[in-house]
């Protein structure tokens, strides 16, 4: 009978055993980000995150007012005057030997919504991301299968106007043929168009114009503010830092060509994040003294 009774008790034991440990397991299962794509479809921008393996087990997507990286908790920078934070947990993008799996960890799209795709955390299982984007608008998101994706649909209720982005041409710098730069196309939203404009540069080139040896100079500076447009003299000031680093070209260099296709615009005038430029009055152009060679 004590025999019995002892078995009895050990399967029980087994059996909860055992109806703990596969959900537990289970649980524990991380997917792995494989690529990220997005598009623009009639009225809405979509962002699509593939996994090899199942979906990520939780999905949350919303406004931040900024984004926070995960484990620093220091800022991220993301151009656009709205983000949204896609967060997905039991996922990682890397591989075992720490080798990211999706591609680049920021990335630019010529949108009329999303501007970027900016990675902020991938830590412990958990992924995250924040979608710079022109305007906040209504987003609608859902799962697929075969393969595994997170897609999410950003409305894009308004209209855009084409303007030009100056970026560095590193062929024609290495070759001496000016101009330097090459202008590449975005959508913006009117009235704001040389705001926008000034957005689509600091957001930098997409993958594709990289490839063709697009680059965003940027001095140093984090970003833009105080733009102004008055009796045909464009002010712009520079946010985060401000160097030349010795350089011939800089950031100057793409500010003035992105603000002078506009007819309102005949001079610019660059300050420094503290204000300054050496030529802040009088009709001609200006550049701080931190972007001298």
């Amino acid at each position: 009978m004590t025999r019995i009774r002892i078995l009895a008790a050990t399967l029980l034991l087994f059996a909860a055993f055992g109806a703990t440990a596969a959900p537990a397991t289970a649980a524990q299962q991380t997917t792995t980000l494989m690529a990220i794509r997005a598009a623009h479809h009639p009225d809405y921008d979509r962002v699509v995150f593939e996994f090899a393996g199942p979906l990520p087990a939780q999905r949350d997507v919303g406004y931040v007012p900024e984004l926070i990286g995960d484990p620093s908790g220091l800022p991220v920078p993301v151009v656009g005057d709205a983000i949204l934070q896609v967060r997905m947990a039991s996922a990682s993008g890397h591989d075992e030997n720490g080798n990211v799996t999706y591609g680049p960890t920021r990335r630019t799209y010529p949108l009329p919504n999303v501007i970027q795709v900016v990675n902020s955390g991938d830590f412990e299982g958990v992924l995250t991301f924040g979608i710079g984007l022109a305007r906040q608008s209504t987003v609608n998101t859902f799962t697929l299968t075969n393969p595994s994706r997170v897609v999410v649909d950003i409305s894009t209720p308004f209209r855009t106007v084409p303007v030009d982005v100056h970026f560095l041409d590193l062929y024609r710098f290495e070759q001496g043929i000016e101009p330097y730069t090459r202008a590449v196309s975005r959508p913006v939203i009117p009235p704001a168009t040389a705001r926008g404009a000034l957005q689509r540069l600091f957001a930098g080139p997409t993958q594709e114009e990289l490839v063709q040896r697009l680059r965003f100079v940027n001095s140093d500076a984090t970003g833009f503010t105080d733009l102004s447009i008055s009796n045909g003299i464009a002010r712009v000031r520079l946010t985060g830092g401000c160097s030349s680093h010795g350089s011939t070209f800089t950031i100057a260099g793409e500010i003035f060509p992105t603000l002078k296709q506009f007819s309102s615009v005949r001079w610019v005038k660059i300050y420094d994040p503290a204000g300054n430029t050496e030529r802040p009055t009088g009709q001609t152009d200006s550049i701080p003294e931190c972007l001298e060679p």
